[in-house]
């Protein structure tokens, strides 16, 4: 998109975090991932001066705090955002998830604006060992039992579960409604009785924060813990999900590709082989050209979509096809990006690597590339291509 054509707000926005990610956030990534945490000191400095900069829950109202960009405006930073890494994009910018909009007035003061503010950190407990495309398959249950609510079961890959404040669990609360008004979800804070942390599970990627497996058992919360109203925690969360998988999906992806693109072209350039550099060689020019091509397609329709949003209309197709194609996109140009770099590219001295691990779950998280692509056909099976 040209940048002529979006808000002089946003085009501050976007060239703020495109400073503050490659001059301040970059420069952490190898001594994260060699640590495995955030040095703590830097992690503060860097959130307070994003906070201060303004850079913090972008993706939030601003009646609470938030930035308030639009879905279109949203997705011109997340692209900023991706050419970083996960852990630090969630630390520094904030993790704040959509569905708090739905707070009561009470839960507004104790969850919410805390976490705009960058005060608290919350968890998004979905994912089950036996549930995790088929959200509406879980097993985790909730009942109503002298003015409380009773958790019983076992949450696994929770991001951020190990250190969050608070956790919304989404539970069963009617085995035979489930999707369609038996699913609630809730607001459980982490001292809970009944509540723990199992273990933080190793990863292939994404290095710098937990993933945590956390166990309800007989946790027992207040009757107003429901965030949203009993029984309408599915179809919550799917009034959500569109937009976080554009953004933290889509539109990173397309970032983090970007980011590879450059450093391909920029090697291509430099590098020499046979008294030439390699960018003069047809098939280092093929890499490059199917690079550029591939990341046009998955921004052009990635802004697409979030127009689509801004207007109102429904953007589950698009958005699956967009989960598909982005994550799908980011794998082979990383893979690429190796390639051109050669035995370099192979080595931990470059980002490349960790782009190469990283890139590998977004085809699994937020639905997988099978589910999403059988959401698609029937679609187009039911209702033809109408996009």
């Amino acid at each position: 998109m040209n940048m002529m054509m979006i808000s002089d707000e946003c085009r501050m926005a976007v060239e703020t975090v495109r400073r503050f990610v490659q001059g301040k956030v970059q420069p952490l990534e190898m001594e994260v991932e060699r640590l495995g945490n955030i040095p703590p000191e830097k992690l503060a400095a860097l959130k307070q001066e994003a906070i201060a900069l303004g850079l913090y829950a972008l993706n939030m109202p601003e009646e609470v705090g938030g930035g308030g960009l639009s879905t279109l405006d949203m997705c011109l930073v997340e692209e900023q955002l991706g050419q970083t890494s996960d852990a630090l994009i969630r630390r520094i910018f904030g993790q704040v998830y959509p569905m708090l909009m739905a707070c009561s007035p009470a839960q507004r003061e104790k969850y919410l604006l805390p976490t705009v503010k960058g005060e608290k950190i919350c968890a998004m407990a979905i994912t089950e060992p036996g549930a995790g495309s088929d959200a509406a398959s879980i097993s985790t249950t909730a009942r109503l039992e002298n003015g409380q609510w009773v958790l019983n079961g076992t949450k696994h890959f929770i991001s951020d579960g190990d250190i969050a404040d608070y956790v919304i669990v989404m539970a069963l609360n009617d085995a035979e409604k489930r999707a369609r008004g038996g699913i609630t979800l809730f607001l459980v804070d982490r001292d809970t009785p009944g509540f723990s942390v199992a273990r933080t599970q190793p990863m292939m990627g994404h290095r710098g924060y937990g993933h945590a497996e956390l166990v309800f058992s007989d946790c027992r919360i207040p009757q107003d813990a429901v965030l949203g109203e009993v029984g309408g925690g599915f179809k919550l969360i799917m009034q959500s999900v569109s937009a976080i998988r554009l953004g933290h999906i889509g539109a990173r992806c397309v970032g983090m590709a970007q980011r590879v693109l450059e450093m391909m072209r920029q090697h291509a350039a430099t590098r020499k082989q046979f008294g030439s550099p390699i960018g003069d060689y047809q098939m280092i020019q093929k890499m490059i050209a199917d690079s550029a091509i591939e990341i046009f397609a998955a921004r052009s329709m990635v802004l697409d979509c979030a127009r689509d949003i801004d207007l109102g209309l429904d953007p589950r197709d698009k958005v699956s096809m967009i989960k598909v194609f982005a994550s799908e996109m980011l794998g082979k140009v990383a893979d690429r990006g190796i390639q051109v770099f050669g035995g370099y590219g192979f080595t931990k001295e470059l980002p490349l690597e960790r782009i190469y691990r990283d890139a590998r779950v977004t085809r699994i998280y937020d639905g997988t590339s099978e589910i999403h692509r059988m959401l698609v056909a029937r679609s187009v099976i039911k209702n033809g291509l109408s996009i």
